[in-house]
């Protein structure tokens, strides 16, 4: 018998069988993932002991393989859609929209240009629409991109930006960004070539946003020194404590000097969608660029981030390339191959999950979702403010709220206080019931909740606040 091993098939049955078995496992995680725990940990030598070995040259059953995965590789990760997931970004995610991934993964779209896929090339344009409508942008000149997530549409976007306003020559280019700016900002800086002398970190204010007047003297300074300042990075929901930047004001000095105005809206853009948020953006859609992710407050899985700009044109000025190899797929100019508009040619079918979830939900429900965690993170405000045992170091804003342990009429130093801040996450999350980790803010350690998921009730709030009040009195 001939053998057919290197066609890497499954028979009819067995894709079948695998599928169906597949799919229950996630539906079954959807359904009882609340009754699980967060947190996993595994040290490398752990994780080496159960899964290192060489390449198998001999086959494995399929269903084998699976029950592997399903038993010893996902039980030990993270769960990030988990209602006591607090930290970092947590991914909410929706049923929906893994379907829609299935089905792009399945299919093996290519959703680089419209001759690979038309209709996923016309799916990111009809998508991209709706967020170009939300945030206000241009409709007719607006465009964008989907990306994998934040930090590759802010590079996307410090690409288009440096090319717009400065062509090939970036040697005196100066960028702004606050000191809650996120990291990836600076990366992307860092990979792009610019030196640490042509960034400014301007402070901010007593209530995490840039300062607009130190903004301004660094401007100027910069001017008289025979320098271009270029490119502001402005602050949609920081990470650390939800806080806007003052973006009218950011857009006014924008428009005075010509430089570029980008707004990371990574973590809080989509607040868009609620009243609350609505006004905390104000000015957002005075943007040059703008990135959001929907993977976060979007309740997409991963990955899935976007980079919206006023004038598509400036896109395809910055990435298109005219390779020999794909002079027969170009098409007219109202067939958008996104290749031109990013980085990467070779694209998954990100566009799809998004449609589909909301044309599933409909976008009054992600509405009532995003406005539902807003309230959510006010009213955990409220009740730490009424308890004698928590201080509120940053109030709640866009959904994230920074606190500590620090009893009223506490002896405790500083110092120690900082240390059974640490302690508290440290053991919580050794516990696995809760993800709850620290983070520095005004020279404290502080704890740092992050109120994204519409599934976490105020109950399942209390329940960490009450575990971590027990930690503490323990270790006091």
């Amino acid at each position: 018998m001939a053998d057919n091993s290197y066609k890497l098939e499954l028979s009819k049955a067995e894709m079948k069988q695998l599928g169906y078995k597949a799919i229950d496992a996630i539906v079954d995680h959807f359904d009882v993932q609340n009754d699980k725990k967060p947190v996993a940990t595994g040290s490398r030598a752990e994780m080496d002991s159960l899964f290192s070995e060489t390449a198998p040259e001999i086959a494995t059953d399929a269903s084998q393989i699976l029950d592997f995965v399903l038993d010893e590789v996902l039980p030990k990760s993270n769960i990030v859609t988990h209602p006591k997931s607090y930290s970092f970004v947590p991914g909410p995610s929706n049923y929906v929209s893994v379907i829609g991934d299935i089905l792009a993964t399945g299919f093996n779209v290519f959703a680089g240009g419209w001759v690979g896929s038309p209709a996923a090339a016309e799916l990111e344009i009809v998508t991209m629409n709706w967020l170009l409508k939300l945030f206000k942008f241009p409709s007719k000149k607006g465009g964008g991109i989907f990306t994998s997530g934040g930090s590759m549409a802010n590079l996307t976007a410090l690409v288009t930006a440096r090319r717009q306003r400065c062509g090939d020559d970036f040697s005196k280019a100066i960028i702004y960004m606050s000191d809650q700016a996120h990291s990836s900002n600076i990366k992307a800086i860092r990979v792009l070539g610019f030196k640490k002398e042509q960034i400014r970190i301007i402070p901010t204010d007593i209530e995490f946003k840039i300062a607009i007047n130190k903004l301004k003297n660094a401007i100027a300074k910069d001017k008289l020194e025979g320098l271009f300042p270029f490119c502001i990075i402005a602050s949609a929901g920081t990470t650390n404590t939800g806080t806007v930047d003052p973006l009218n004001a950011i857009a006014s000095i924008c428009k005075a000097e010509n430089i570029w105005f980008h707004i990371d809206g990574a973590y809080g853009g989509a607040a868009i969608l609620s009243k609350h948020g609505k006004k905390a953006l104000a000015g957002i859609e005075k943007a040059d660029s703008l990135t959001i992710d929907p993977h976060k407050w979007m309740f997409q899985p991963y990955e899935m981030g976007c980079l919206l700009v006023r004038n598509h044109k400036w896109l395809s000025e910055t990435f298109s390339e005219k390779p020999e190899y794909l002079r027969d797929i170009e098409g007219n100019a109202s067939e958008i191959n996104f290749y031109d508009h990013g980085i990467q040619l070779t694209r998954r079918f990100r566009a799809l999950k998004l449609y589909m979830s909301v044309k599933t939900f409909g976008l009054s429900a992600f509405r009532k979702a995003i406005e539902y965690n807003i309230l959510l993170a006010e009213r955990v405000e409220n009740a730490l403010r009424e308890s004698s045992s928590w201080e509120v170091i940053s109030p709640a804003t866009l959904a994230v709220i920074n606190f500590r342990y620090h009893p009223i009429n506490s002896q405790l130093t500083e110092k120690k206080l900082d240390a059974l801040n640490q302690h508290i996450s440290s053991e919580i999350v050794k516990s696995k019931e809760a993800l709850l980790v620290t983070t520095i803010l005004q020279n404290q350690v502080v704890l740092r909740m992050c109120l994204i998921n519409p599934r976490t009730s105020f109950q399942d709030v209390k329940e960490t606040l009450e575990h971590c009040e027990r930690i503490a009195n323990e270790y006091l």
